[in-house]
């Protein structure tokens, strides 16, 4: 694996991480997120950071096999081509239901 291929990988590690450490002193709760601006925007940010670090990751070595990696290039395109367009729902069910899994998946990678 390629040292640039690696780095971005820790991106997308650091990115999941970072997003779980803003649920760290508070529960996971959809109303309490709809309410968290700062915390929407966050996440935002840092899906933007994985869905570009997959790209490029996709770019240099195709073969390395991430779950929906063409999904997370999109969202992260929507996000930031589409901002108005991307609701509260879709965001946080990528945090409960998505995130968790790339994360094992890139740890993998690791």
């Amino acid at each position: 694996m390629q040292k640039k291929v690696r780095t971005w990988i820790y991106d997308i590690l650091a990115s999941v991480e970072e997003i779980e450490g803003y649920f760290k002193d508070k529960s996971k709760s959809f109303v309490g997120f709809q309410k968290d601006v700062k915390t929407k925007r966050a996440i935002e940010r840092n899906l933007e950071i994985i869905g570009e670090a997959i790209s490029r990751i996709m770019q240099l070595e195709p073969n390395i096999k991430i779950s929906d990696a063409r999904k997370i290039v999109d969202t992260r395109n929507r996000i930031i081509h589409g901002y108005d367009t991307v609701s509260e729902e879709i965001l946080w069910s990528i945090v409960i239901k998505y995130l968790p899994k790339l994360k094992k998946e890139v740890e993998k990678l690791l």
